[in-house]
This record gives structure tokens, C-alpha cells and sequence, in this order.
């Protein structure tokens, strides 16, 4: 199996052993106590999970400068995005040790355990110049800017405990998983070979197919159908139904033993290019050989190219500083023509009306309606259970 991303075995930051876990819970309650954003609860989670190997903790100043301007940490780890626990308290001093509580679950429950290594104060200019490197805008109707623009200005740093996933492992029981328990489930498939697919959205019949040409070409054994389960913006379709929907997708449509649905616990940060890195680093740390990145992977309106999140591996990242390799997608859809889906780009003589295309506006206004998308565009039993959300929704 691919190693994972910065060393030669998985080092989580759960602490799995059960006695010393309690000791830890134990022991938080005595300690000074800090309430997380949810941008640095999600950090704590992926940590712990093992997707952020081999990182210990949060960031510094220092890293997470350098991390935003080259994608390398300073002492020369390749990383894409800055993982830091930002914060508007104030009252941290170096060398104490800190309960982090979750600001996602009632009664702020303790979720890590962190030892200061470093308190410091971050200026406006270097947060802008941060944001702008991140997500290469600093316009402030981007999700993304909006967000980490408004974190704080007091960055903490250092190594973390996790004592739990958060609402994760409750809320999506038999979906989210770690790095450590997909790569075990891999090894238990007997996959070597193994695709990952990045969704925050119900897959219509175009992503479908998608993960069914990647598998086909790059004859993998096994594909992971790997959704986000954190936050969204508003209007994103919510967690759950995206997993009825996915899972509705593969029981039907693929061969057994061929997909894995699973889901992991962050929140969507819509950086485009840089995001698409950082997704295929933790999928490595999962042990997918290869990740799709298709047209606009995690971008968000028009703030990126077509396929940014494609070049920027070929033209920003080093050679090898990566062990999973990138399989590059076109927009999928149905061609009229062929009497199937296909990668637009690969087909000739075709002209825009010669597919199906829905826009997202025009699906959600039909599924309100209790109207079916055409069976080109959506399987009639993924698009059902959207019908019923939507018009849930709007009673």
C-alpha cells in the first residue's frame, strides 16, 4: 500500500489506548480551557484521524507563512494549506497545557488536550497576504476569505491530544472513518490499486461514471467515494442526505466490492488549487493511490479556472514531493450523440447542445417541483430522495 504523506507509518493523533485516554479526559477538566472555532476543531479532528500526518499539532507564525506562500513548512515538509488553531482569546501563555473544547457539540465537550508552544499575534496585513496565498483572492465574498479573515488575530501552536471525532463518529455512524480504519479496510479488500473521489454533493449519474472511467483506466481495484461531512456554505445539499444518496448510487449501480463510501470530518474551505492538494495528501494518508480532480475541484463561484486545481500539480507542486498520483478529469456529461456519458473534452464533433446539461438552479427548482431530473442527468432513485428533501424543505 501507497506510504503515507511524510513518513513511513501512520501516526494519528487519537489517543486510542483506552486507559490513557480516560486519564486525559480526567485530567482536562482541571485545565485552563479554550472554545474552538470551528475552522481549528476541524484541524483537531483530521489530526487526530491521521489524514493530516505527519503533523503533530498546529502550526506556528513561521510555518504557516511559509506553508501559505511555498506550500513547505520551514523546515522543508511540502504542505499546501496552513493547518493552525487561529483565535480571537488572548489569555494563552507559552508552556501551559489546554483543554480544547468543540464549539459543535452541546455542553462543549473537551476535544483535544494541547501543549503551548507558542502564542502569537498576527496582523491584519499578514492575514490578508495569508488569504490571498490560500485562496488567491482576498475578495471578501469568498466563503473561504470571509471565514479565516475572521478567526482572530492570536495564533497558538503545538502538539494535540484528541480525545473524541467530534460529531462525527456519532452523527455519521458507518460513514465517517479515519485514515486509520480506511486503510485498514483496504488492506481487508485485498486493494492495491485504489481511486478516491472528492464529493461535497450528491453524485448525479456524470459522477458516476466518472469513477467508473478512473477505475477502468487506471484498471484500480476499488474505488472511495470520500465525502466531506463538515460544514458548507449555505444551500450546499446537508451530510446526510448526501449519504442516502451515494450509498442509494453504489448499491445499485456497482459491482460489490468495488466502491467504498466513507466520509471524513472537516469543513470546506473552497480554496480551489490549493484545497485539491490538500485533498490528495490526505487521501494518501488514507491510502488512495489516486485521486480524480476534476473541472473546478473545490472551487466555489468564479473564482477559479476551469482547471487550476489540475495545473497547479503539474506546475507548484515538486516532483515527488507526492506518492499519489492525480487522474485528470473533464466535465462529464451525457452525450445525445453517443447515447452516453463521456469526458466533454473527448468528444469530437459535439457542440454544447449535443449534451444533457442541467444547471444547479434548474435540478434544484425541479426536484422542488417534485419533478424528476431526466434519467441522463440523475438515477431515479438518487433523484427520489432529493425530491423529498427538497419538498421537505419548502413545507
Amino acid at each position: 500500500m501507497i506510504k503515507p504523506h511524510g513518513s513511513d507509518t501512520l501516526q494519528p493523533r487519537y489517543v486510542a489506548d483506552d486507559a490513557a485516554r480516560a486519564q486525559l479526559v480526567r485530567e482536562a477538566e482541571s485545565l485552563p480551557s479554550l472554545l474552538l472555532n470551528s475552522a481549528a476543531a476541524a484541524n483537531a479532528v483530521m489530526l487526530g484521524a491521521g489524514y493530516f500526518n505527519p503533523l503533530r499539532g498546529y502550526m506556528n507564525l513561521a510555518d504557516a507563512l511559509s506553508v501559505a506562500a511555498n506550500m513547505t513548512t520551514s523546515d522543508g515538509l511540502f504542505w499546501p494549506v496552513p493547518i493552525i488553531n487561529l483565535t480571537k482569546e488572548t489569555g494563552a501563555t507559552v508552556g501551559s497545557r489546554v483543554a480544547l473544547r468543540d464549539p459543535n457539540v452541546d455542553g462543549n465537550p473537551v476535544l483535544a488536550v494541547m501543549d503551548i508552544e507558542t502564542v502569537e499575534s498576527v496582523s491584519d496585513e499578514q492575514i490578508s497576504a495569508m488569504a490571498g496565498q490560500i485562496f488567491g483572492t482576498n475578495d471578501a465574498g469568498h466563503p473561504g476569505v470571509a471565514t479565516f479573515t475572521q478567526l482572530g488575530n492570536t495564533l497558538l501552536s503545538g502538539p494535540i491530544q484528541v480525545l473524541n471525532y467530534s460529531y462525527f463518529s456519532a452523527e455519521f455512524a458507518g460513514t465517517f472513518q479515519t485514515a486509520v480504519e480506511i486503510r485498514s479496510e483496504i488492506e481487508q479488500r485485498g486493494w492495491n490499486k485504489v481511486v478516491a473521489f472528492q464529493t461535497r454533493n450528491p453524485m448525479h449519474l456524470a459522477h458516476e461514471e466518472l469513477c467508473r472511467m478512473a477505475m477502468e483506466r487506471l484498471e484500480a481495484d476499488g474505488c472511495i467515494v470520500h465525502m466531506l461531512l463538515g460544514k458548507l456554505k449555505a444551500g450546499d445539499i446537508p451530510a446526510d442526505v448526501r449519504d442516502a444518496c451515494i450509498r442509494k448510487m453504489v448499491d445499485v449501480y456497482f459491482p460489490a466490492n468495488s466502491v467504498m463510501v466513507s466520509g471524513y470530518g472537516f469543513d470546506m474551505l473552497y480554496a480551489g488549487p490549493r484545497e485539491a492538494v490538500l485533498h490528495a495528501v490526505f487521501r494518501q494518508n488514507m491510502g488512495a493511490s489516486h485521486l480524480i480532480v476534476g473541472r473546478d475541484h473545490a472551487g466555489v463561484g468564479d473564482f477559479y479556472g476551469p482547471f487550476e486545481a489540475q495545473t497547479i500539480f503539474s506546475e507548484n507542486v515538486p516532483e515527488g514531493a507526492l506518492e499519489i498520483e492525480i487522474f485528470s478529469a473533464d466535465h462529464t456529461a451525457w452525450s445525445k450523440k453517443l447515447g452516453k456519458v463521456v469526458m466533454m473534452r473527448e468528444a469530437a464533433d459535439h457542440e454544447k447542445d449535443d449534451f444533457v446539461l442541467l444547471s444547479g438552479t434548474k435540478v434544484r427548482e425541479l426536484l422542488s417541483e417534485g419533478i424528476a431530473p431526466p434519467p441522463e442527468f440523475s438515477r431515479p432513485e438518487v433523484a427520489d430522495i432529493l425530491m423529498a428533501y427538497y419538498q421537505s424543505e419548502n413545507s
